[in-house]
């Protein structure tokens, strides 16, 4: 998802190089003042709307690359020049194509023959889907197809493949996603991009409220409601879980710091596991009735057990404050 490139000048510690500068006057002070600089590793990420641009795009990010989205084809070979000339800070490149710049799209041909030209190392990531589960996709989100006009979803999905047809026939990767999840995607991902390198676990806590229904995201729940409510203490009512007289109250019932701590204990082992099967993200959601003390004071010393752990976390309060 390409004709090989003629290999790149090398020097003795088998870095490929490339030209950026410009001269004038004879071959020998032209060669005099060229300025040589690694060529960054370019990644084209392109393919149906809706197929899950965005989440490779993210995927990519993730792992440490330098993500453009929708730049017009026209100027990828500038940004790549730009990367060359960053001393090393720019190495690896990720350029998302698609129909919202098709104005520019008919540049992409020539871009890409320069690129050739110039011995970029490059790879095109074509994301695929099927109709059904475009129509779907877009249908849920209730968002018209970019190309659809005055027609229907799968018009626009007809026009886009057109477009697409000879791209994707020069793509180095095809991933279909018809029947993956955000989830399933980002691993195909990390299984081509993340090399040898273990992947971070970053995890989310979110507190929510029962009454609101469970968060659809949710890798992991835990029930708070085991514990006594602050609800039905007058004088805490107002407050949240973030205050100290809410979480004093909360941990102060009987079974609150031993489960804690034994879910921090359970948290860890899990970890192991996804950071081998390569997981990157879980979201960890925290219930209590309303999602305003029990669960927010859980979440927020859950989260502080996971950071001291070297888990990247971040706390969302779902439900605070829609009472």
């Amino acid at each position: 998802m390409n004709d090989q490139p003629q290999q790149p000048d090398r020097r003795e510690d088998g870095a490929a190089h490339v030209s950026t500068g410009s001269s004038t006057g004879t071959p020998a002070e032209a060669a005099a003042a060229t300025e040589t600089a690694a060529i960054p590793e370019l990644v084209i990420i392109s393919g149906m709307s809706g197929a899950g641009r965005s989440t490779a795009a993210k995927c990519l990010e993730d792992l440490g690359w330098f993500v453009v989205d929708n730049l017009p084809p026209a100027l990828i070979p500038t940004m790549v020049e730009l990367g060359a000339r960053s001393q090393g800070n720019v190495a690896r490149i990720a350029v998302v194509v698609d129909v919202r710049g098709r104005q520019f799209f008919d540049n992409l041909r020539e871009s890409l023959a320069d690129l050739d030209a110039k011995h970029v190392t490059r790879r095109i990531v074509f994301l695929e889907s099927s109709d059904d589960a475009l129509v779907r996709r877009f249908e849920s989100v209730r968002r018209p197809h970019p190309l659809q006009g005055d027609g229907r979803i799968v018009d626009g999905i007809a026009a886009e493949r057109d477009l697409l047809r000879e791209l994707r026939g020069d793509a180095d990767l095809v991933i279909d996603t018809s029947s993956l999840n955000v989830h399933e995607l980002r691993a195909k991902m990390d299984a081509q991009f993340a090399g040898d390198e273990e992947p971070e676990l970053r995890a989310t806590v979110m507190s929510f409220g029962y009454k609101y229904g469970l968060p659809v995201d949710a890798d992991l729940v835990v029930d708070c409601r085991f514990l006594p409510n602050p609800h039905w203490v007058p004088e805490l009512r107002p407050f949240t879980g973030l205050h100290d007289e809410v979480s004093g109250y909360v941990f102060n019932q009987p079974g609150a710091k031993e489960f804690l701590d034994r879910y921090t204990e359970l948290l860890q082992l899990i970890a192991a596991g996804y950071r081998r099967e390569g997981k990157r993200y879980v979201t960890i959601a925290v219930g209590c009735t309303g999602g305003k003390h029990r669960s927010v004071a859980m979440s927020e010393k859950l989260a502080a057990r996971l950071a001291s752990e070297g888990v990247e976390t971040v706390v969302v309060h779902r439900d605070m404050g829609r009472e």
